[in-house]
């Protein structure tokens, strides 16, 4: 008997030919083929008289053919076919671009159902390609159609055909996951009413009901396999920690930390003097402090002797940390080393030899940190800067330096907070929601090219009084080509060069020069040697330069407002008044409203959760899809409710059985276990 891991070869119906392309959409097994649930549906249950048609909407409607086909070339070589349908109410012109088939299958006096777009104008309507079949078929209209994500050589009718066979084959096999009390208190109906509604619904109300229930089951086993995950932390120690009073370090502070840095540092203090491993990520604003709460925890850590390890994205921002924490270390008489890939032969020996030895207290680096050669004498804790840099593996590399070390995430990508628990699903959260007294709020412009003339007169005046501007451009190129940043920030580059600022100093900065070309206009500009920066987002994670002021995007519609935040505050870090000025000519109400929020708000959360209803969570997933089981049918930009109450019932279960080992609990026990087999290990 088949189960739910049969190969869709052997499912009745599809064969050889027809399982290989389905291969190519990630669809292998019989789950994999009812999981692949439809992106959208086209309500083709009404048809409307010809007359009732609204030009631009698609619509059903039930015809008869008029008159014979007819058939010519037009340029180009294509074939053309005309044909002609009417009802009581009026004519419908029909035409089809190279389908000659449709010449020998359509007759005059036969009826038909045609789903399309209506175009024309109020005299005459016409449809270009629409979908047909004949009046009663009922296969491809009078019904709520799913429209699935397709790949060459898979149609609509094709998947929507091998999904009803596969349902067909798993009548009996799917298992109701969620416990019964469960389904009831959340008004949740069967697995099998779910899944044929999902794909094939009754009407809008059963799609409803079945997407209600598959978006809580999903979210239920990620909550459930979560807390497992976060529970087997608990079965090791971690390197013990005395819980000594954090006053000696605060007191050697130049300034005084905000309440909530306060809290972040006392929350991961807490964890390091507990009984098991710290695993939290600290996340906050651009500039709201997050690096003082890392030195809080390398200065615990090292009250019990522990040894360090900081990990940046890039060798600017690990020499940024390095400069700015090294002083404070040493006030504590801790050794700090810098470890990148540009480090000397003879220097990075000593650095090796002083880590093995225990001489160096605290390592700064980039990936260079992961290296074979890199051994610690007694690392305790972990911290990698700006999380979605760095994919799960790595961060757990760098874990495997040592016994279970704590781990420190800091992100400056703000994520409402319970997103942030479904993303950073093995991590406790702190979350850092103020700004330290003197950051700027940085005044904010959406304009259009017109402005053009303004904004250059604007940029050489804050140059003639000091000060120092970026200029950020998108990469460019068409959907079939990869982007070539460098010929575009070379050339724009050029542009202002040669006929804007030709008597300025004008630097370039893009993703495919050498890390040593790309650290060496960073620290001339930070020096002030240049008064222009014209970069691709690189700029985004990037040294500190407080003589910058103003921040120009080109082209800002391209960017999502989460990247839009994270350039604007690279400016407002010093005392001068600082500006953020969005170019963009894209008229779209999206694009005026996403722009618009830039405007009003320097709230990162704020920010990140329009991004979030505007674009839905794909931008934060694709820094860290691969370290959690996908989401097939959930949208967090409106599921947002469901998920709280998929979190509170997995909850209250797992608090009842921790091990979900009670046998009307196996099902869900096993299909935790699946969904996180492939996951487990990279976030244990």
């Amino acid at each position: 008997m088949a189960d739910l891991q049969t190969d869709i070869r052997y499912i009745k119906g599809i064969g050889e030919t027809r399982a290989k392309a389905l291969g190519k959409l990630g669809i292998n097994t019989l789950r994999d083929l009812i999981s692949y649930f439809p992106r959208t549906y086209e309500d083709r249950t009404l048809t409307r008289p010809i007359k009732e048609l609204i030009v631009g909407e698609y619509a059903c409607v039930k015809a008869m053919i008029a008159a014979e086909p007819t058939a010519h070339r037009i340029s180009g070589g294509r074939m053309i076919v005309k044909v002609r349908a009417v009802d009581e109410s009026g004519v419908l012109d029909i035409a089809f671009f190279n389908q000659d088939y449709r010449r020998s299958q359509l007759h005059t006096g036969e009826t038909y159902i045609f789903y399309g777009k209506v175009e024309g104008n109020l005299i005459r309507r016409q449809m270009t390609n629409p979908i047909l079949e004949r009046e009663g078929q009922q296969q491809l209209t009078g019904r709520i159609m799913p429209i699935y994500p397709l790949t060459a050589g898979v149609s609509q009718l094709i998947l929507s055909r091998a999904v009803r066979q596969g349902l067909d084959a798993c009548r009996e096999l799917l298992t109701d996951v969620l416990p019964d009390d469960v389904r009831r208190d959340h008004e949740l109906c069967y697995v099998n009413y779910a899944y044929e509604n999902i794909h094939f619904p009754d009407g809008p109300e059963s799609l409803d009901v079945a997407r209600r229930r598959l978006v809580f089951e999903e979210l239920f086993l990620l909550s459930c396999g979560l807390t497992r995950l976060r529970s087997r932390r608990k079965d090791v120690a971690g390197p013990a920690c005395q819980a000594v009073d954090l006053a000696p370090f605060y007191a050697q502070l130049p300034f005084t930390l905000t309440g909530a840095q306060r809290r972040a540092l006392e929350d991961a203090a807490a964890d390091m003097a507990g009984d098991r491993p710290m695993n939290r990520l600290c996340q906050g604003d651009v500039g709201s402090g997050k690096t003082m709460v890392a030195a809080g925890c390398i200065w615990f850590a090292a009250q019990s002797g522990w040894q360090s390890a900081l990990m940046a994205p890039t060798e600017i921002l690990a020499r940024q940390h390095f400069e700015g924490l090294s002083p404070l270390f040493a006030k504590f008489g801790l050794t700090c080393a810098l470890l990148t890939g540009s480090t000397k032969a003879k220097e990075r020996r000593e650095i090796l030899s002083g880590l093995a030895s225990g001489a160096i207290d605290v390592c700064i680096g980039t990936h260079a940190l992961l290296t074979e050669d890199v051994q610690y004498h007694r690392l305790g804790l972990v911290i990698t800067d700006e999380q979605h840099r760095f994919g799960v593996n790595q961060r757990s590399a760098l874990g495997q330096k040592a016994e279970h070390p704590h781990m420190l995430v800091l992100s400056a990508t703000p994520i409402p907070r319970t997103l942030a628990l479904v993303i950073y699903g093995d991590l406790d959260v702190s979350i850092i929601n103020e700004l330290p007294p003197g950051r700027q709020k940085v005044d904010t412009y959406a304009v259009g090219e017109s402005y053009r003339p303004r904004i250059n007169a604007f940029l050489r005046k804050q140059v003639a009084e000091g000060h120092q501007v970026f200029i950020v451009c998108p990469l460019v190129g068409d959907a079939d080509t990869i982007p070539d940043e460098r010929k575009a920030v070379t050339a724009y580059a050029e542009k202002l060069k040669t006929e804007v600022f030709p008597d300025l100093r004008i630097a370039v900065l893009h993703g495919k020069m050498k890390p040593k070309e790309k650290d060496s206009v960073m620290s001339t500009f930070a020096a002030g040697e240049s008064d222009i920066l014209v970069s691709t987002t690189v700029v985004e994670v990037g040294v500190d330069v407080p003589n910058a002021n103003t921040m120009v995007v080109e082209n800002a519609e391209r960017f999502g407002l989460s990247q839009l935040h994270q350039l604007r505050g690279r400016v407002g870090r010093g005392s001068a008044k600082s500006y953020c000025i969005l170019l963009s000519d894209n008229d779209s109400e999206e694009t005026k409203r996403r722009l618009k929020v830039m405007t009003q708000t320097n709230d990162g959360f704020k920010i990140s959760e329009e991004d979030l209803k505007l674009r839905g969570p794909g931008d934060f997933f694709g820094q860290r899809q691969h370290g959690l089981p996908s989401l097939k049918v959930a949208d967090l930009s409106c599921d947002m409710r469901l998920l709280d109450e998929a979190q509170s019932a997995a909850k209250a279960l797992m608090a009842a059985d921790p091990d979900l080992s009670a046998p009307e609990h196996r099902a869900l026990r096993q299909r935790i276990e699946e969904l996180f087999a492939l996951h487990a290990e990279g976030l244990n």
